[in-house]
């Protein structure tokens, strides 16, 4: 992303690229026929960066990173996460509304990513988090005008956005090692 800390440039892309792959499978729940192949492909993208990353990160935990002195915040910050969406998938859940989980699940983790952004000092995090809120709000017409799950339709807006900015983040990386 856009970090002047090396450790964490490294850990935001191996995360991402790990994350790509969670939505990419998420969205393997009941996706149109000729996506199969596309979903996998980023699966098998996420999975390869997360890997090469992780162990770039492994080998460069003894850089500074921006969550020194922060990491209790960083934690609030995660809780609160996990919290509103179990919160908001049980309202759901109890209004039989269950096909709207993956929808909620990924609105709350890209607007988790503005205070991020501030924790990490990186503007790049925050980007990601606002192009997401953008994609997903626009699609709500389509969502309510269905039937299929919204992990059809939110799998891959979050698994290619996260995907895109691990592999920018990558190319932003890989140079300054």
């Amino acid at each position: 992303m856009l970090t002047e800390f090396v450790r964490d440039q490294l850990f935001t892309t191996a995360w991402f690229g790990l994350m790509a792959f969670v939505w990419f499978g998420w969205a393997q729940e009941d996706p149109p026929r000729h996506w199969r192949i596309w979903l996998g492909a980023g699966s098998g993208l996420g999975v390869v960066l997360a890997v090469a990353f992780g162990v770039l990160t492994a080998m460069n935990w003894d850089q500074p990173t921006a969550l020194e002195g922060r990491y209790a915040w960083f934690g609030v910050l995660v809780a609160a996460e996990v919290v509103v969406a179990g919160a908001g998938c049980l309202v759901l859940a109890r209004r039989g509304a269950s096909g709207w989980m993956a929808w909620w699940v990924a609105v709350v983790v890209a607007a988790h990513f503005l205070p991020l952004a501030l924790l990490l000092n990186d503007l790049g995090v925050a980007v990601v988090g606002v192009v997401q809120l953008v994609v997903l709000a626009l699609v709500v017409p389509r969502l309510r005008g269905t039937r299929a799950p919204s992990s059809r339709t939110a799998g891959p807006i979050m698994g290619a956005t996260l995907l895109l900015s691990a592999a920018i983040s990558a190319v932003i990386a890989v140079p300054g090692l």
